[in-house]
C-alpha cells in the first residue's frame, strides 16, 4: 500500500515551528509496511492545497494529512479535502457533545467557530479527540482514503496510535512486524560492515540502519500474513544480531532509552551514581533524572564550570590544572574521584571538553572531550573528538558518558561476577 503525507501551515512553511510529524508519520507508516514516495508541506492556501491533494489521489492508496483542522478560518484541511472527495460538510453531534464538554471540563465557554471544529465530511468515519477539540477523519473515497489529523502531536499521535493504526492494520493483506535493536560503543560504519552479509541476502526479514546520537538502530521487519507467524520469522535474525553485537546491544525494545536502560542497570545492580560535568551544563543529569524511579540511584549532580569551582567543590589540585589544563585526561580522572569522594557514589562520571566554537586550538581544538567513569574507586577516561555546532557536541558528549557508564557498570559487574564464582 502507498501512502503519501501531507502536512499542512504556513507556519511549517516558515520555520516557526519544526515538523515533528512528518517524521512520526513516517516512521509509523515504515513499520507498518507502507511505502511512501513523497511527502509536501504546504501553506494554508486553498488552491495549492486542491492541488496537493488532487495530486496525491492520483498516485497514493493512502494519504495522511496533519493540520489544519483548527477553529479558524485559515484551519481549511476538512474544507478542501470534502470538495475533492465531492462531499458536503454536516454536523457530527458526537463531536459537537465532546467539544462541549471538554470547555465545560476546562470551565471556558466555547465561541462560535468552535462548532466548526464538529463539522465533518459526509459518510466519513470520525475519530474522537481525548487531548483536543478538533476531531480526525477517515474520508474512504473511490480514488484514495484520506486520514485527517490534528496539529499538535499532543493530539496527533495518540490519535493515530489509538485509531488510525489500527484502521490501516484491518486494511492490510499481510502484517508487517518490526523489532529494534539499539546498539551503542559502535559507529554507524562498523556496525554495517558486520552485517553486511545480511544485507546482501536479506529478503523477508528485512534490516535497515539507522544512526542515532551515540547510537546505531537497526530496524528488523517482517512480512507475513498474521502477527503471530511475522514474529517467528523475525526470532532467527534478532538472535542472529544478538550474538554479533553481544553486550553492545542495549535493549531490543523500542520505547526504551539509553538513559532507561543505564538506571535499570544501576537499580539492578544497586549501585547509586553521581555526575561531575563542566562543558555538558548538567545535561547528563538532565537525562538521567528524565527516568522515572532514578531516586532510588541518583544522588547529586554537579556542574563544576570553572577551574576554581572544579578546585574548591571537587578538588581537583591547581597543579593539575596549571599543568595539563582544564581539557585534559588528568582533570577528568580527577574530577571523577572527586566526586566519588564527596557524593559516596558508587558511579561517578566527570565530562570536561571544549564545545566551541571559541576557545580551541592546535594542541586542543574544538570537539575535544574527557570523559571519566569511577566505579567503586576505578576510574577510566576516554578522549573523544566530537564534531559539529556548541549544540551537537555537548549532546554527543552526554550521549558517550551515558555509554560509559554502562560499558564500566558491566565491567565492574562481570568482575564482580567471576570472582565470586572463583
Amino acid at each position: 500500500m502507498v501512502v503519501e503525507l501531507i502536512s499542512v501551515g504556513t507556519e511549517i512553511l516558515m520555520g516557526n515551528i519544526v515538523n515533528t510529524n512528518a517524521a512520526f508519520l513516517a516512521e509509523q507508516c515504515a513499520s507498518m509496511g507502507l511505502v511512501c514516495y513523497y511527502q509536501t508541506t504546504v501553506g494554508d492556501n486553498e488552491k495549492r492545497l486542491l492541488e496537493t491533494v488532487n495530486t496525491a489521489m492520483d498516485r497514493a492508496d493512502l494519504i495522511i494529512l496533519s493540520g489544519g483542522l483548527g477553529p479558524t478560518g485559515d484551519d481549511i484541511t476538512k474544507e478542501v479535502c470534502a470538495k475533492a472527495t465531492g462531499r458536503k460538510l454536516v454536523m457530527d453531534g458526537a463531536s459537537r457533545v465532546a467539544i462541549e464538554k471538554y470547555f465545560e471540563k476546562m470551565n471556558r465557554v466555547p465561541t462560535d467557530n468552535n462548532w466548526k471544529q464538529a463539522q465533518v465530511p459526509e459518510g466519513c468515519i470520525v475519530m474522537h479527540n481525548d487531548n483536543g477539540t478538533a476531531p480526525g477523519m477517515i474520508i474512504e473515497h473511490e480514488k484514495a482514503t484520506l486520514i485527517l489529523l490534528p496539529g499538535p502531536p499532543g493530539e496527533l499521535i495518540p490519535m493515530f496510535n489509538d485509531s488510525v493504526k489500527p484502521y490501516i492494520s484491518g486494511k492490510q493483506e499481510a502484517v508487517m512486524v518490526s523489532q529494534t535493536v539499539k546498539i551503542v560503543g559502535m559507529g554507524e560504519s562498523a556496525v554495517a560492515a558486520a552485517i553486511a552479509d545480511l544485507f546482501d541476502s536479506q529478503t523477508n526479514p528485512t534490516i535497515a540502519t539507522y544512526a542515532k546520537t551515540g547510537e546505531v538502530h537497526l530496524r528488523v521487519t517482517a512480512r507475513a500474513e498474521d502477527e503471530k507467524k511475522a514474529r517467528k520469522l523475525l526470532k532467527p535474525m534478532i538472535k542472529d544480531l544478538k550474538e554479533r553485537f553481544n553486550e553492545h546491544i542495549y535493549t531490543t525494545d523500542p520505547e526504551i532509552t539509553l538513559e532507561e536502560a543505564v538506571v535499570e542497570l544501576l537499580v539492578n545492580n544497586e549501585l547509586t551514581v553521581s555526575t561531575v560535568e563542566s562543558c555538558t551544563g548538567g545535561l547528563v543529569a538532565g537525562r538521567l533524572i528524565n527516568v522515572s524511579g532514578v531516586s532510588e540511584v541518583f544522588k547529586m549532580g554537579h556542574i563544576t564550570y570553572s577551574n576554581k569551582a572544579k578546585r574548591k567543590i571537587i578538588g581537583v589540585k591547581r597543579s593539575t590544572l596549571d599543568k595539563y589544563g582544564a581539557v585534559s585526561e588528568q582533570v577528568a580522572r580527577e574530577m571523577a574521584k572527586g566526586g566519588a569522594l564527596l557524593s559516596k557514589s558508587d558511579v561517578v562520571v566527570s565530562i570536561t571538553g571544549i564545545a566551541g566554537p571559541d576557545g580551541g586550538s592546535e594542541a586542543k581544538p574544538v570537539g575535544l572531550v574527557y570523559i571519566g567513569c569511577c566505579v567503586k574507586g576505578n576510574v577510566r577516561v576516554q578522549e573523544y573528538h566530537f564534531s559539529g555546532n556548541r549544540a551537537k557536541i555537548r549532546a554527543s558528549a552526554v550521549a558517550a558518558a551515558l555509554v560509559l557508564i554502562r560499558e564500566c557498570v558491566l565491567e565492574y559487574v562481570s568482575q564482580v561476577t567471576f570472582g565470586k564464582k572463583k
